[in-house]
């Protein structure tokens, strides 16, 4: 799949107003997070690097013990196992993530809706 349309993917509602589109390779994986007004990515953390870049929108982004509010075209590096949060501030948010290695949970998510064997 070296070439994607993003609006090919059907998207996964993963929290309330929060929806991912996560294309991925055999070792990275992308992840177009479309986020409603006022949506939340709660404090979290796992165990594998993301970077990112704001797309459209704002959010107020906790990375660590730092908290900013960000707009369209910020970018980020979030370290393996470091807690974030994100909110989507003023009005719904794009975000292109970039993980590495592959998140399982969100492959295993995409998963159900691609056939395992050729018709």
């Amino acid at each position: 799949m070296p070439f994607i349309n993003i609006d090919d993917a059907p998207p996964i509602e993963v929290l309330p107003g929060c929806r991912l589109r996560t294309p991925y390779g055999e070792h990275i994986m992308l992840s177009y997070l479309e986020m409603d007004a006022g949506a939340v990515v709660p404090l979290h953390h796992h165990p594998h690097e993301q970077a990112g870049r704001l797309l459209e929108g704002k959010l107020r982004l906790t990375i660590g013990d730092e908290t900013r509010v960000v707009e369209a075209g910020a970018m980020f590096i979030i370290p393996p196992n470091t807690p974030h949060r994100a909110e989507a501030i003023d009005g719904p948010a794009v975000v292109l993530d970039i993980f590495s290695p592959v998140r399982e949970d969100y492959a295993d998510l995409c998963n159900k809706y691609i056939p395992t064997t050729e018709r």
